[in-house]
């Protein structure tokens, strides 16, 4: 493990920020030419929803995979979660700007329905996160940073509740991102860390 995190040491930040955001313009121009199927708009919403999902669930295994593994990818956590919190904002932005349209049809559609709340609700606690992710806010905010922060791990919930509840009928997929998400979160318990050092202890 220690030659592959001296390759990932050589990757430059800016190129997880490129590679990242590859995806964004690709899939705005399969969903002006047709590529997308039937219903673009719906099917741009639900890409966007699972490419933030599914790097929301990279950077809670940061941690985990350091720990457990070895692996260390510490260097790109800060830009995996702005990456994250753009996708979720293109997710909404889709449904506002192309799909609902009608601003008062918007509250109303927060109000009445529960997975649409979830998700408005998983956005405004992301919110702050990605306003302070960079330096000078760690500087003056100091230990309370961190403890902001960890709001990302009940957006997380809401954001793999939010795929689930939207979901048409008995859905496998939305099912196993909220039981990743929620195993991720079950090695950051207490529980997890003695077991953890009961097994290292066992093995010597």
């Amino acid at each position: 493990m220690q030659t592959v995190n001296q390759l990932l040491r050589r990757i430059p930040v800016w190129a997880v920020y490129l590679l990242g955001a590859l995806p964004a313009p690709w899939l705005f121009y399969l969903g002006f030419t047709g590529g997308l199927g039937v219903e673009p708009i719906e099917a741009l919403e639900h890409e966007f929803g699972e490419l933030a999902l599914q790097l929301l669930i990279l950077g809670l295994a940061i941690s985990p995979l350091r720990r457990h593994f070895d692996l260390n990818l510490m260097k790109f956590r800060r830009a995996i979660g702005v990456l994250t919190f753009s996708y979720v904002a293109l997710h909404l932005l889709v449904w506002l700007v192309l799909d609902v349209q009608v601003p008062s049809q918007i509250w109303a559609d927060i109000v009445k329905r529960p997975y649409i709340t979830v998700g408005m609700a998983a956005f405004l606690l992301m919110l702050p996160l990605a306003i302070t992710s960079n330096n000078w806010s760690v500087r003056k905010m100091g230990p309370a940073w961190r403890k902001m922060h960890r709001l990302v791990y009940l957006a997380a919930i809401l954001g793999g509740l939010h795929y689930v509840m939207l979901a048409k009928g008995f859905q496998i997929e939305p099912l196993i991102y909220l039981l990743v998400i929620l195993g991720l979160l079950a090695l950051r318990l207490p529980i997890s860390n003695l077991l953890m050092r009961f097994r290292q202890v066992d093995s010597t």
